[in-house]
């Protein structure tokens, strides 16, 4: 029986094992206003092509955005959100 799982069975474990608290903290808001974003966008019915139209932003940009291959500048995030009715508001953190 192996006692030493290899690195990767267990990602969120390997997660915590390694990154900082500030830094799961950031991936978290990150995957958040994602999370947002791609439902405004469907709430709207305003597929990934129509909000390139709408925002300026290219749909290839877009698309990665919501795939979370990359992490948008914060003007991008904006272009974005404001066609969707939507913009960022700087709230105090929740106290755990």
């Amino acid at each position: 029986m192996n006692k030493n799982p290899a690195i990767g069975s267990n990602a969120l474990e390997f997660m915590d094992s390694t990154l900082s608290a500030e830094e799961i903290a950031a991936s978290d808001l990150r995957v958040a206003l994602i999370g947002e974003l791609i439902q405004a966008r469907r709430e709207k019915g305003i597929s990934q092509k129509q909000l390139e139209e709408m925002s300026g932003v290219k749909q290839p940009v877009i698309a990665r955005m919501e795939s979370g291959a990359t992490s948008p500048q914060l003007e991008t995030i904006l272009k974005v959100l404001a066609p969707l009715g939507k913009t960022l508001a700087v709230v105090p953190l929740k106290s755990k």
